[in-house]
Protein backbone atom coordinates (compact mmCIF):
# COMPACT_ATOMS: atom_id res chain seq x y z
CA UNK A 1 0.00 0.00 0.00
CA UNK A 2 1.25 3.54 -0.94
CA UNK A 3 2.94 5.23 2.69
CA UNK A 4 0.46 8.01 3.55
CA UNK A 5 -2.71 6.65 1.97
CA UNK A 6 -4.92 4.07 4.24
CA UNK A 7 -9.05 3.30 4.44
CA UNK A 8 -10.33 1.92 7.22
CA UNK A 9 -14.01 1.60 7.72
CA UNK A 10 -15.30 2.56 11.30
CA UNK A 11 -18.72 0.94 11.34
CA UNK A 12 -21.39 -0.75 9.16
CA UNK A 13 -25.05 -1.14 8.98
CA UNK A 14 -25.69 -4.26 6.73
CA UNK A 15 -23.85 -3.76 3.84
CA UNK A 16 -23.46 0.21 3.87
CA UNK A 17 -20.17 1.52 5.16
CA UNK A 18 -18.94 3.83 7.46
CA UNK A 19 -14.97 5.11 7.44
CA UNK A 20 -12.12 7.46 6.35
CA UNK A 21 -10.00 7.21 3.31
CA UNK A 22 -6.27 9.28 4.55
CA UNK A 23 -4.50 11.10 2.40
CA UNK A 24 -1.52 13.58 2.96
CA UNK A 25 -3.86 16.77 1.87
CA UNK A 26 -6.10 15.66 4.25
CA UNK A 27 -9.16 13.11 5.32
CA UNK A 28 -11.94 11.87 3.33
CA UNK A 29 -14.98 11.30 5.14
CA UNK A 30 -16.87 8.47 3.61
CA UNK A 31 -19.48 7.82 2.16
CA UNK A 32 -18.20 10.74 0.11
CA UNK A 33 -19.56 12.67 -2.81
CA UNK A 34 -17.03 14.59 -4.80
CA UNK A 35 -18.47 17.25 -6.61
CA UNK A 36 -16.93 17.54 -10.12
CA UNK A 37 -14.17 20.20 -10.87
CA UNK A 38 -13.53 19.35 -14.75
CA UNK A 39 -11.86 21.87 -15.65
CA UNK A 40 -10.08 22.88 -12.31
CA UNK A 41 -13.32 24.69 -11.51
CA UNK A 42 -16.20 23.58 -9.71
CA UNK A 43 -18.37 25.75 -12.05
CA UNK A 44 -20.16 28.39 -10.70
CA UNK A 45 -18.27 28.39 -7.02
CA UNK A 46 -15.16 29.26 -5.03
CA UNK A 47 -12.93 26.53 -4.29
CA UNK A 48 -12.85 27.89 -0.67
CA UNK A 49 -17.31 27.63 -1.08
CA UNK A 50 -17.00 23.99 -1.87
CA UNK A 51 -14.73 23.02 1.01
CA UNK A 52 -17.04 24.79 3.28
CA UNK A 53 -20.01 23.12 1.79
CA UNK A 54 -18.47 20.16 3.26
CA UNK A 55 -16.27 18.40 0.68
CA UNK A 56 -13.36 16.39 1.26
CA UNK A 57 -12.40 15.64 -2.27
CA UNK A 58 -13.05 16.92 -5.70
CA UNK A 59 -13.02 15.57 -8.80
CA UNK A 60 -10.43 16.61 -11.94
CA UNK A 61 -10.64 15.68 -15.61
CA UNK A 62 -8.07 14.57 -17.67
CA UNK A 63 -9.62 14.66 -20.98
CA UNK A 64 -10.29 18.26 -20.58
CA UNK A 65 -6.85 19.26 -18.53
CA UNK A 66 -4.75 17.49 -21.45
CA UNK A 67 -6.42 19.15 -23.89
CA UNK A 68 -6.81 22.64 -22.12
CA UNK A 69 -4.19 24.14 -20.78
CA UNK A 70 -2.42 21.27 -21.25
CA UNK A 71 -1.23 18.46 -18.35
CA UNK A 72 2.69 19.92 -18.73
CA UNK A 73 1.72 23.46 -18.34
CA UNK A 74 -0.42 22.40 -15.02
CA UNK A 75 2.95 20.57 -14.07
CA UNK A 76 4.96 23.54 -14.84
CA UNK A 77 2.73 25.85 -12.56
CA UNK A 78 3.12 23.44 -9.28
CA UNK A 79 0.23 21.06 -10.37
CA UNK A 80 -3.32 21.05 -10.10
CA UNK A 81 -3.58 22.34 -6.28
CA UNK A 82 -1.75 25.06 -6.43
CA UNK A 83 -3.06 26.20 -10.11
CA UNK A 84 -6.66 25.72 -9.07
CA UNK A 85 -6.25 26.50 -5.34
CA UNK A 86 -7.83 23.59 -3.46
CA UNK A 87 -4.95 22.27 -1.43
CA UNK A 88 -7.37 18.88 0.19
CA UNK A 89 -7.66 15.48 -2.09
CA UNK A 90 -8.25 15.21 -5.57
CA UNK A 91 -9.20 12.05 -7.84
CA UNK A 92 -8.64 12.17 -11.22
CA UNK A 93 -10.61 10.56 -13.77
CA UNK A 94 -8.40 8.72 -16.57
CA UNK A 95 -10.14 10.44 -19.71
CA UNK A 96 -11.74 7.23 -20.96
CA UNK A 97 -14.87 8.21 -20.58
CA UNK A 98 -14.58 11.70 -22.52
CA UNK A 99 -12.73 10.42 -25.54
CA UNK A 100 -15.53 8.32 -26.16
CA UNK A 101 -18.41 10.60 -25.94
CA UNK A 102 -16.72 14.21 -26.71
CA UNK A 103 -13.90 13.17 -29.16
CA UNK A 104 -14.82 13.95 -32.92
CA UNK A 105 -13.23 10.96 -34.41
CA UNK A 106 -11.35 8.41 -32.32
CA UNK A 107 -9.56 4.76 -33.04
CA UNK A 108 -9.24 2.21 -30.78
CA UNK A 109 -6.64 -0.31 -30.50
CA UNK A 110 -4.75 -2.21 -28.02
CA UNK A 111 -2.10 0.47 -27.29
CA UNK A 112 -4.95 2.89 -26.71
CA UNK A 113 -7.12 5.36 -28.28
CA UNK A 114 -6.30 8.13 -31.30
CA UNK A 115 -9.06 11.10 -31.07
CA UNK A 116 -9.56 14.56 -32.60
CA UNK A 117 -10.00 17.40 -30.14
CA UNK A 118 -13.53 18.55 -29.20
CA UNK A 119 -12.10 21.83 -29.31
CA UNK A 120 -10.04 21.90 -32.25
CA UNK A 121 -9.78 19.13 -33.84
CA UNK A 122 -5.94 18.27 -32.85
CA UNK A 123 -5.17 15.02 -32.80
CA UNK A 124 -4.24 13.11 -29.61
CA UNK A 125 -3.03 9.53 -28.73
CA UNK A 126 -4.02 8.26 -25.05
CA UNK A 127 -2.61 5.38 -23.79
CA UNK A 128 -2.83 3.67 -20.53
CA UNK A 129 0.86 5.26 -19.81
CA UNK A 130 0.44 8.20 -20.92
CA UNK A 131 -2.83 8.77 -18.61
CA UNK A 132 -0.86 8.34 -15.70
CA UNK A 133 1.58 10.49 -16.81
CA UNK A 134 -1.04 13.33 -17.33
CA UNK A 135 -2.09 12.14 -13.98
CA UNK A 136 1.06 12.15 -12.44
CA UNK A 137 2.03 15.74 -13.69
CA UNK A 138 -1.31 17.15 -12.47
CA UNK A 139 -0.38 15.63 -8.96
CA UNK A 140 -3.52 14.25 -8.40
CA UNK A 141 -3.78 12.19 -4.89
CA UNK A 142 -6.49 9.39 -6.15
CA UNK A 143 -5.86 8.16 -9.57
CA UNK A 144 -7.23 6.15 -11.74
CA UNK A 145 -6.99 3.50 -14.70
CA UNK A 146 -7.95 4.09 -18.25
CA UNK A 147 -10.56 1.92 -19.56
CA UNK A 148 -13.03 1.45 -21.97
CA UNK A 149 -16.57 2.22 -20.72
CA UNK A 150 -19.41 1.70 -23.30
CA UNK A 151 -22.85 2.84 -23.58
CA UNK A 152 -25.77 0.70 -22.49
CA UNK A 153 -27.57 -1.62 -23.59
CA UNK A 154 -24.76 -3.31 -25.90
CA UNK A 155 -24.60 -6.91 -26.80
CA UNK A 156 -22.70 -9.12 -24.59
CA UNK A 157 -20.00 -9.92 -27.09
CA UNK A 158 -19.38 -5.96 -26.62
CA UNK A 159 -19.00 -5.64 -23.19
CA UNK A 160 -16.80 -8.80 -23.07
CA UNK A 161 -14.19 -7.19 -25.63
CA UNK A 162 -14.61 -3.72 -23.93
CA UNK A 163 -13.89 -5.59 -20.26
CA UNK A 164 -10.89 -7.51 -20.96
CA UNK A 165 -9.81 -4.63 -22.67
CA UNK A 166 -9.75 -2.46 -19.85
CA UNK A 167 -8.03 -5.36 -17.52
CA UNK A 168 -5.27 -5.57 -19.73
CA UNK A 169 -5.33 -1.91 -19.87
CA UNK A 170 -5.55 -1.87 -15.81
CA UNK A 171 -2.43 -4.03 -15.60
CA UNK A 172 -0.35 -1.42 -17.75
CA UNK A 173 -2.16 1.32 -15.98
CA UNK A 174 -1.11 -0.17 -12.81
CA UNK A 175 2.52 -0.52 -13.94
CA UNK A 176 3.15 2.74 -15.36
CA UNK A 177 1.85 4.31 -11.75
CA UNK A 178 4.66 2.43 -10.22
CA UNK A 179 5.05 3.75 -6.46
CA UNK A 180 4.16 7.47 -5.40
CA UNK A 181 4.16 7.94 -1.37
CA UNK A 182 0.83 9.53 -0.83
CA UNK A 183 -1.07 9.14 -3.78
CA UNK A 184 -2.87 5.68 -5.25
CA UNK A 185 -4.61 4.31 -8.35
CA UNK A 186 -7.86 2.63 -8.63
CA UNK A 187 -8.73 0.01 -10.83
CA UNK A 188 -12.43 0.28 -12.82
CA UNK A 189 -14.41 -2.82 -13.05
CA UNK A 190 -16.47 -3.10 -16.65
CA UNK A 191 -18.93 -5.23 -17.67
CA UNK A 192 -21.99 -3.93 -18.98
CA UNK A 193 -25.14 -5.72 -17.91
CA UNK A 194 -23.84 -9.12 -17.59
CA UNK A 195 -23.18 -10.39 -14.34
CA UNK A 196 -21.01 -12.82 -14.85
CA UNK A 197 -18.65 -10.42 -17.05
CA UNK A 198 -19.12 -7.98 -14.06
CA UNK A 199 -17.70 -10.64 -11.60
CA UNK A 200 -14.80 -11.59 -13.84
CA UNK A 201 -14.25 -7.98 -13.94
CA UNK A 202 -14.02 -7.29 -9.91
CA UNK A 203 -12.21 -10.83 -9.50
CA UNK A 204 -9.10 -9.67 -11.83
CA UNK A 205 -8.93 -6.17 -10.16
CA UNK A 206 -9.15 -7.51 -6.84
CA UNK A 207 -6.08 -9.39 -7.56
CA UNK A 208 -4.32 -6.66 -8.71
CA UNK A 209 -2.31 -3.70 -6.41
CA UNK A 210 -4.49 -1.37 -6.67
CA UNK A 211 -5.41 0.81 -3.41
CA UNK A 212 -9.17 1.32 -4.68
CA UNK A 213 -11.99 -0.09 -7.00
CA UNK A 214 -14.18 1.51 -9.12
CA UNK A 215 -17.23 -0.01 -10.43
CA UNK A 216 -17.20 1.59 -13.98
CA UNK A 217 -20.15 1.72 -17.14
CA UNK A 218 -23.31 2.51 -15.07
CA UNK A 219 -25.21 6.19 -15.04
CA UNK A 220 -24.71 5.81 -19.32
CA UNK A 221 -28.43 5.15 -20.12
CA UNK A 222 -29.39 2.03 -17.90
CA UNK A 223 -32.72 2.11 -15.98
CA UNK A 224 -31.76 2.45 -12.27
CA UNK A 225 -32.25 -0.83 -11.23
CA UNK A 226 -29.86 -2.45 -13.47
CA UNK A 227 -27.54 -0.19 -11.82
CA UNK A 228 -28.57 -1.85 -8.50
CA UNK A 229 -28.39 -5.00 -9.77
CA UNK A 230 -24.88 -4.78 -11.19
CA UNK A 231 -23.47 -3.15 -7.86
CA UNK A 232 -25.39 -6.14 -5.61
CA UNK A 233 -23.52 -8.69 -8.10
CA UNK A 234 -20.28 -6.90 -7.75
CA UNK A 235 -19.71 -5.45 -4.35
CA UNK A 236 -18.97 -8.96 -2.65
CA UNK A 237 -16.25 -9.87 -5.01
CA UNK A 238 -14.44 -6.19 -4.25
CA UNK A 239 -11.96 -6.24 -1.44
CA UNK A 240 -13.54 -5.34 2.13
CA UNK A 241 -10.20 -3.43 2.88
CA UNK A 242 -10.70 -1.12 0.08
CA UNK A 243 -12.40 1.89 -0.95
CA UNK A 244 -15.37 1.73 -3.41
CA UNK A 245 -16.36 3.99 -5.99
CA UNK A 246 -18.95 4.33 -8.04
CA UNK A 247 -18.50 6.35 -11.23
CA UNK A 248 -20.66 9.28 -12.62
CA UNK A 249 -23.19 8.63 -9.93
CA UNK A 250 -25.82 10.46 -9.60
CA UNK A 251 -29.50 11.74 -7.76
CA UNK A 252 -30.12 12.13 -4.37
CA UNK A 253 -31.85 8.65 -4.43
CA UNK A 254 -29.02 6.72 -6.84
CA UNK A 255 -26.42 7.80 -4.14
CA UNK A 256 -28.44 6.56 -1.20
CA UNK A 257 -29.37 2.97 -2.78
CA UNK A 258 -26.06 2.75 -3.75
CA UNK A 259 -24.46 3.10 -0.11
CA UNK A 260 -27.08 1.00 1.33
CA UNK A 261 -24.89 -1.57 -0.96
CA UNK A 262 -21.52 -0.98 -0.22
CA UNK A 263 -20.12 2.32 -2.13
CA UNK A 264 -18.19 4.90 -0.31
CA UNK A 265 -17.39 7.11 -2.66
CA UNK A 266 -19.37 8.96 -5.58
CA UNK A 267 -18.81 11.79 -7.89
CA UNK A 268 -21.86 13.72 -10.94
CA UNK A 269 -21.99 16.73 -12.10
CA UNK A 270 -26.22 16.90 -11.31
CA UNK A 271 -26.10 19.08 -8.83
CA UNK A 272 -23.82 21.77 -10.41
CA UNK A 273 -25.05 21.28 -13.67
CA UNK A 274 -28.86 21.31 -11.92
CA UNK A 275 -27.80 24.92 -10.07
CA UNK A 276 -26.86 26.35 -13.50
CA UNK A 277 -30.07 25.45 -15.03
CA UNK A 278 -32.40 26.58 -12.26
CA UNK A 279 -33.24 23.32 -10.60
CA UNK A 280 -32.41 22.68 -6.79
CA UNK A 281 -31.90 19.96 -4.48
CA UNK A 282 -33.14 20.21 -0.66
CA UNK A 283 -34.35 18.03 1.77
CA UNK A 284 -37.92 18.84 0.50
CA UNK A 285 -37.30 17.36 -3.18
CA UNK A 286 -36.45 19.02 -5.99
CA UNK A 287 -37.73 22.31 -6.51
CA UNK A 288 -37.75 23.64 -10.12
CA UNK A 289 -37.25 27.37 -9.97
CA UNK A 290 -38.16 28.40 -12.83
CA UNK A 291 -41.41 27.57 -12.32
CA UNK A 292 -44.14 30.35 -12.31
CA UNK A 293 -45.81 29.13 -8.92
CA UNK A 294 -42.33 30.54 -6.93
CA UNK A 295 -42.67 34.00 -8.34
CA UNK A 296 -44.39 35.30 -5.05
CA UNK A 297 -43.08 32.54 -2.35
CA UNK A 298 -41.23 34.39 0.28
CA UNK A 299 -39.77 31.11 1.70
CA UNK A 300 -36.48 29.63 1.54
CA UNK A 301 -35.58 26.97 -0.31
CA UNK A 302 -34.92 25.22 3.24
CA UNK A 303 -34.47 27.46 6.45
CA UNK A 304 -33.06 24.67 8.30
CA UNK A 305 -30.51 24.22 5.61
CA UNK A 306 -26.12 25.20 6.63
CA UNK A 307 -26.04 26.69 3.59
CA UNK A 308 -26.68 30.45 3.57
CA UNK A 309 -28.10 30.40 -0.09
CA UNK A 310 -30.55 27.83 0.49
CA UNK A 311 -31.49 29.71 3.76
CA UNK A 312 -31.68 33.40 3.67
CA UNK A 313 -33.17 34.35 0.07
CA UNK A 314 -36.66 33.49 -0.80
CA UNK A 315 -38.02 31.37 -3.61
CA UNK A 316 -39.66 34.33 -5.15
CA UNK A 317 -35.83 35.83 -5.63
CA UNK A 318 -34.33 33.05 -6.83
CA UNK A 319 -37.10 32.56 -9.40
CA UNK A 320 -36.42 35.94 -10.66
CA UNK A 321 -32.81 35.50 -10.92
CA UNK A 322 -33.67 32.40 -13.35
CA UNK A 323 -35.78 33.83 -15.61
CA UNK A 324 -33.72 36.89 -16.34
CA UNK A 325 -30.97 34.53 -17.07
CA UNK A 326 -29.14 36.48 -13.88
CA UNK A 327 -25.37 34.73 -13.16
CA UNK A 328 -25.60 35.12 -9.50
CA UNK A 329 -28.65 32.88 -9.17
CA UNK A 330 -26.63 29.95 -10.82
CA UNK A 331 -24.03 30.70 -8.01
CA UNK A 332 -26.61 30.38 -5.18
CA UNK A 333 -28.28 27.16 -6.35
CA UNK A 334 -25.21 25.43 -7.57
CA UNK A 335 -24.09 26.44 -4.04
CA UNK A 336 -27.17 25.06 -2.62
CA UNK A 337 -27.12 21.75 -4.67
CA UNK A 338 -23.71 21.26 -3.84
CA UNK A 339 -24.32 21.61 0.12
CA UNK A 340 -27.72 19.80 -0.40
CA UNK A 341 -25.64 16.78 -1.80
CA UNK A 342 -22.69 17.13 1.23
CA UNK A 343 -25.46 17.52 4.05
CA UNK A 344 -26.89 13.96 2.55
CA UNK A 345 -23.84 12.29 2.85
CA UNK A 346 -23.10 13.23 6.50
CA UNK A 347 -26.70 11.96 7.43
CA UNK A 348 -25.85 8.98 5.75
CA UNK A 349 -22.33 8.52 8.11
CA UNK A 350 -24.49 9.01 10.81
CA UNK A 351 -27.07 6.64 10.49
CA UNK A 352 -24.65 4.26 9.78
CA UNK A 353 -22.86 4.93 12.67
CA UNK A 354 -25.84 4.78 14.70
CA UNK A 355 -26.89 1.46 12.85
CA UNK A 356 -30.33 3.50 11.60
CA UNK A 357 -29.40 3.83 8.28
CA UNK A 358 -33.26 1.74 6.84
CA UNK A 359 -34.84 4.55 9.27
CA UNK A 360 -33.07 7.63 7.77
CA UNK A 361 -33.65 6.23 4.13
CA UNK A 362 -37.17 6.38 4.80
CA UNK A 363 -37.85 9.46 6.25
CA UNK A 364 -35.42 10.93 3.88
CA UNK A 365 -37.51 9.41 0.75
CA UNK A 366 -40.79 10.42 2.75
CA UNK A 367 -39.90 14.48 3.01
CA UNK A 368 -38.88 14.31 -0.66
CA UNK A 369 -42.49 12.60 -1.87
CA UNK A 370 -44.30 14.77 0.60
CA UNK A 371 -42.28 18.52 -0.17
CA UNK A 372 -42.33 17.24 -4.26
CA UNK A 373 -46.36 16.75 -4.14
CA UNK A 374 -46.94 19.97 -2.09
Amino acid sequence: MTQGFSFSVLATDGSARQGEIFTPRGTIRTPAFMPVGTAATVKAMFPEDVHAAGADILLGNVYHLMLRPGAERIGRLGGLHQFMRWPYPILTDSGGFQVMSLAKLRKLDETGVTFQSHIDGSRHHLSPERSMEIQDLLGSDIQMQLDECVRLPCSESEAERAMRLSLRWAERSRKAFREQPGRAVFGIVQGGESKPLRVESAKALAGMDFHGIAVGGLAVGEPQHVMLDMLETTAPHLPESKPRYLMGVGSPDDLVEAVARGIDMFDCVMPTRAGRHGLAYTRHGRVTLRNACHADDPRPLDEASSCTAARIYSRAYLHHLVKAGEIFGMMLLTQANVAYYQELMAGLRAAIAAGCLTDFIAETRARWIEGESA
